[in-house]
């Protein structure tokens, strides 16, 4: 009897060193309409990837450059022959793209450039031309673009083609003191905070519903710029453990399929360049913040 207690309480030590080990990696046989999705945002279904703006992209009937709304755009942006609109609704270039990075600056769009004039950035403009004295057509002519130029300044490449899609949430009240990963499940990012202040910030993947990513504050256990999950024979790079098993650490899987897969609990994030920053930044003992 003696015997059997000591054999079942090794068995039970050694599956949980293994676990506590590796227990992550994508979830390569999850189908594309995954638990996933509900688990790490409560907008369950959307994807950045597939919209990462919703600025009227074609395809979406609210903002689709159609002929009639070509025609309402053009007789409502040119209210007299010598008023020429250089960018209007419909339109898609590199011109928009720093329109929307500009206007971005200036806190009047909030999502990130597609280069697509849509009905976000039709609203921008309207709100900007009314704030300075213009006729808020919502659509640019010499005169709004002129003033947006120098209301702003050049955007940069990270401005015009930024990698977090997502935008971030206000941090949690525990993020505002010392070194912080706050990683919001809601906003689905990781912002890098130091006494109050965002350092910075990239997008992030969670585990699906049956093995999700716990919440609550942790601090990093341990770190690896090298790892491979010996449960699930995936690569985990740049792995910043925090829960056990679960770790902060860059997905190729996450970078090619978005959010149409999922972890098995570890935070993943797509921009192996700005991980790879982080990963020299943090500390062991750095506090992680997961929280809705």
């Amino acid at each position: 009897m003696q015997r059997q207690r000591v054999i079942i309480r090794t068995i039970g030590v050694a599956t949980a060193v293994a676990l506590a080990a590796t227990a992550c990696g994508p979830q390569k046989t999850e189908p594309v309409a995954s638990a996933s999705s509900a688990s790490s945002s409560p907008t369950a279904g959307t994807s950045p990837e597939a919209s990462p703006t919703t600025d009227g992209k074609p395809g979406e009937t609210s903002a689709s450059p159609s002929a009639s709304a070509s025609a309402s755009a053009s007789s409502s942006t040119s209210p007299s022959p010598a008023v020429k609109a250089i960018m209007a609704n419909g339109d898609e270039s590199d011109q928009v793209r720093e329109l929307q990075a500009r206007l971005r600056q200036l806190k009047l769009i909030s999502v990130a450039p597609t280069g697509f004039y849509g009905s976000k950035t039709t609203a921008a403009v309207k709100t900007f031309q009314s704030k300075n004295g213009l006729t808020a057509s919502g659509s640019v002519d010499d005169a709004t673009w002129k003033k947006i130029q120098a209301a702003s300044k050049k955007p940069t490449a990270d401005e015009l083609r930024p990698s977090t899609v997502n935008e971030v949430d206000a941090p949690d009240p525990r993020c505002m003191q010392g070194r912080v990963m706050c990683i919001s499940k809601e906003s689905r990012t990781l912002a890098w905070m130091i006494d109050g202040k965002v350092v910075s910030t990239m997008d992030v993947r969670f585990g699906s519903e049956n093995t999700p990513t716990r919440e609550g504050v942790f601090n990093v256990g341990w770190k690896a710029k090298e790892w491979t999950s010996t449960i699930y024979h995936t690569p985990m790079p740049y792995a910043m453990f925090f829960s056990g098993g679960q770790a902060v650490h860059y997905s190729a899987d996450f970078a090619a399929r978005g959010y149409n897969g999922a972890s098995h609990g570890c935070v993943n994030v797509r921009d192996k360049g700005k991980l790879s920053a982080l990963f020299d930044q943090v500390q062991v003992g750095d506090k992680v913040v997961v929280y809705w």
